[in-house]
């Protein structure tokens, strides 16, 4: 099949290339305006001139390219809210001081230790207009009813943005929020907060009521929790009470991506509807209200999913399906996930840099690429064997799709995943058709005892076969060093494999192998910029002392703590491909590229005639800071996060009068030296 082929094909790469030019680059919007008004007007010239001279086709097909890669640059700016004037980001003081400030709930969140978490809509600041996503931490009081969706509330309080990674590769959940156009959280308490009486009943109010619902009249069924907490997962996408133990095993066992709503889950969905639609007959009216009905009940199920990437991709290309059954036209199921794709990102263009958004069109595009080439390898005659290999090759496929970057985003693979998805399929198979059934009595009144206690069995032998597989830790894969190189790298060398294997010619081949060595290569280049890597971090963790030096792959560190797992240095030495030679303890001096450094603890020994580059202050060291710079003359002074907070702030205005740099790791993070770095 020549995808490529296919217009829509190039325009929809052409278009995601704009929407990474955007976000990258971060054109303005005049720029991006008047760039694509030029290339519209070239494009409608090109139209009337390539009617003439047919030569010059291929300027109006490159012409098109371009305009939609300036569509993808302006959509991405149109749906950036920190481009809209209201938005809080640029009331400067709402992140200095108190104010009154108006908010909608619009989502609850997984609570955490301390707080209950919400999503709100900020509609003003002080009575000014205002508008964006803030998170709200709430602590915790089981005295008061939790807020639902819908509730208005006034909170005086200052928005605080939120903090980058403060130690070197940890995960940035700043830009994480950033990409979901949240960029500040508050924190308050439940007496601070005024609830109004009204509330905005508005879609997402009565989706959740309905979730409410549901749940409610789950619980009066006396459903177990815990098994109806995977259930809520499986069927509804509702993942916030699922406890780290039940995700951990789905993760160790391969198989997480069932407790994330997908295109598996959505097919279920659609077959159960046209199962309960097949009374109505197949007249161009009834077919029509077959179609109505079904794209209806998709959206609606989109909705109480909470609209997440995954869901939106599936229901948009049932629905596309749905669509070209009723108008019976052939239907190309590769074009059809290019639409659901182009069109999901015209409205959301921020959903292309969600982990779930790529997993789950690579993961479908794999299926349907290359499984009827793992297919045709054998063909078994036996049902069950059919059945087995069916499943094998469906879930290799995905796996082989997905390898690299999952190995770029997690660090870790899953070797039982196929075993996995051939035992959980049938379980999987009944407990959505069973699961269905449930939640739609449940919206509306309590579900019988049977269907709960069935759905209830199901699910506790899929919660018992995915721990007993999580419980072999050793076919589990943990920090894998994967860089993006290697992810680029990768994929061409998968595509080209698989096109030179559907269609084996000289010419692939010669393809296929070079993408062999640019994989060679890209091991080589990897190695070569490690092997040449010096660096010493000085790590932010508080009441600890955490220093480490990286020749090449070799990393000691020193700490005040030997017995204490650090789980930043972990992912130091993943994202670096670092290998931990030695653990000791803290030392007073340190040489770096011709840097001396010195260590005052708490001990507050020091010889004056070191005279380092660098001081670092440890563990509320009680030392005259004004004398110390006196005696010693460094160059700048450095405070870890086992210093209290009082203490830095008065070594902060010691060195602002001498001048000296200082740098706090609780205020910037840690701190880095490099073979580039001069005192």
């Amino acid at each position: 099949m020549k995808v490529f082929d296919f217009p829509l094909t190039k325009i929809t790469i052409s278009f995601v290339i704009g929407i990474l030019v955007s976000y990258y680059l971060q054109p303005s919007l005049f720029f991006a305006i008047v760039t694509l008004t030029v290339n519209l007007l070239i494009f409608i010239v090109l139209h009337f001139v390539c009617k003439k001279h047919q030569k010059l086709n291929i300027l109006f097909g490159i012409s098109a390219l371009l305009i939609s890669s300036c569509i993808g640059v302006t959509t991405l700016i149109l749906q950036t809210d920190t481009s809209n004037k209201s938005n809080y980001t640029h009331f400067k003081n709402a992140f200095q001081e108190d104010h009154t400030l108006t908010l909608i709930i619009r989502e609850k969140l997984k609570s955490n230790t301390h707080n209950d978490r919400y999503i709100g809509i900020l509609k003003n600041i002080e009575g000014q207009s205002s508008s964006g996503k803030v998170i709200i931490n709430i602590t915790k009081d089981n005295k008061n009813a939790p807020l639902i969706t819908g509730n208005i509330i006034k909170v005086k309080t200052t928005l605080q943005h939120t903090n980058q990674p403060k130690n070197p590769n940890q995960f940035d959940y700043s830009k994480y929020l950033a990409n979901k156009q949240i960029f500040a959280q508050l924190y308050t308490n439940k007496s601070e907060i005024k609830v109004s009486t009204n509330l905005q009943k508005d879609l997402w109010y009565y989706a959740s009521r309905i979730n409410a619902r549901i749940i409610t009249n789950l619980e009066k069924s006396k459903f177990n929790k815990t098994e109806m907490n995977v259930a809520l997962a499986l069927i509804l996408g509702q993942k916030q009470d699922l406890s780290p133990e039940t995700v951990k095993n789905y993760q160790y066992s391969g198989a997480a991506h069932i407790l994330s709503v997908s295109g598996l889950h959505v097919g279920f969905i659609m077959l159960f509807i046209l199962f309960l639609l097949k009374p109505i007959p197949n007249t161009p009216k009834g077919s029509l209200t077959k179609l109505i009905i079904l794209i209806t009940s998709l959206g609606a199920f989109a909705i109480l999913s909470g609209l997440s990437p995954p869901v939106l991709r599936s229901v948009i290309m049932f629905s596309f399906i749905a669509i070209a059954d009723h108008l019976r036209r052939g239907r190309n199921i590769y074009h059809t996930l290019l639409v659901s794709a182009f069109i999901i990102l015209l409205f959301q263009p921020y959903f292309l840099f969600e982990v779930g958004f790529q997993l789950s069109y690579i993961a479908l595009f794999s299926i349907l690429w290359l499984q009827p080439l793992l297919k045709n390898l054998w063909e078994p005659q036996n049902k069950v064997l059919h059945y087995i290999w069916e499943a094998l090759t469906v879930s290799f496929a995905a796996q082989i799709g997905t390898f690299p970057i999952c190995l770029y985003y997690f660090h870790q693979f899953p070797c039982l995943f196929f075993v996995t998805n051939i035992v959980i399929l049938p379980f999987l198979s009944f407990i959505m058709i069973i699961g269905i059934a449930v939640m739609l009595i449940a919206a509306f009144t309590r579900c019988p005892e049977f269907l709960i206690i069935a759905l209830e069995k199901l699910i506790t032998v899929l919660n018992l076969i995915t721990q007993h597989i999580a419980s072999y830790e050793s076919f589990i894969i943990r920090e894998i060093s994967f860089s993006f190189d290697y992810t680029i790298a990768f994929y061409l060398f998968l595509i080209s494999t698989i096109i030179w294997l559907k269609k084996p010619t000289h010419n692939k081949l010669f393809i296929t192998l070079g993408t062999v060595i640019l994989l060679q290569l890209t091991f080589i280049r990897s190695k070569k910029r490690t092997s040449e890597q010096q660096e010493l971090i000085v790590y932010n963790t508080n009441k600890n002392t955490n220093i480490t030096e990286k020749y090449g792959r070799n990393t000691t560190l020193y700490t005040t703590d030997t017995l204490q797992k650090i789980s930043s240095l972990q992912s130091y030495l993943t994202e670096n491909f670092g290998i931990l030679k030695a653990t000791n303890r803290t030392r007073n001096t340190y040489f770096f590229n011709n840097i001396k450094i010195l260590l005052i603890d708490s001990s507050c020994v020091y010889k004056k005639d070191i005279h380092p580059d660098i001081l670092i202050l440890t563990q509320s060291t009680h030392v005259n800071l004004d004398r110390v710079i006196a005696d010693l003359k460094p160059k700048a002074i450095i405070a870890d996060a086992s210093n209290s907070y009082t203490l830095q702030k008065s070594w902060k205005l010691s060195c602002e009068k001498k001048k000296i740099p200082f740098h706090a790791t609780a205020e910037k993070g840690y701190y880095k030296l490099t073979l580039e770095s001069k005192f």
